[in-house]
């Protein structure tokens, strides 16, 4: 029974709740209920199982050695403990899913200066009401018709319009 109480995890159910979007709020009550009924059920069994009184039965069994076989039989059996086949894949599996919200991160954050930087450009330019084509063409020049090589209205390729 203590590897069955040392095996219990904490769970913050706070944190966890936080997490949970309203729509599933539900399901996320219904677990916390069942699993707040089977921890209190499983604090309530005893650390080691009852012993039994080998001596009652073999004084009300009338068969010799009957009971004696069954406290052999009873004694020899071992119940095993799960073996941890997907612990190894789990914590790889973690240490992947860290490593790419790293580099996620790491990427937004050259994202946010690339924007702030652009968000300063935007600033310091001169206002779209007093901007003329010059000073359009210059803080975009995106914007910039090509006159010579296309000479005609609307002086771009069709395609690009």
């Amino acid at each position: 029974m203590s590897s069955r109480r040392v095996a219990m995890k904490a769970v913050d159910w706070m944190a966890f709740g936080e997490r949970v979007p309203p729509n599933q709020r539900a399901m996320f009550n219904a677990l916390k209920t069942r699993s707040d009924a089977l921890s209190s059920r499983l604090t309530t069994l005893p650390e080691k199982p009852l012993a039994l009184d080998w001596s009652y039965y073999r004084n009300i069994i009338a068969k010799p050695g009957m009971v004696d076989e069954f406290e052999k039989k009873y004694n020899a059996v071992k119940v095993p403990e799960p073996i941890d086949t997907q612990g190894e894949k789990i914590n790889a599996q973690e240490q992947e899913a860290n490593k790419s919200a790293q580099s996620y991160c790491q990427a937004s954050k050259e994202r946010i200066s690339k924007y702030e930087k652009e968000l300063a450009k935007f600033k310091s330019m001169v206002p779209f009401e007093q901007m003329t084509i010059d000073d359009l063409n210059d803080t975009f020049p995106e914007t910039k018709l090509d006159m010579v090589k296309y000479p005609y209205w609307p002086h771009k390729p069709i395609s690009d319009l």
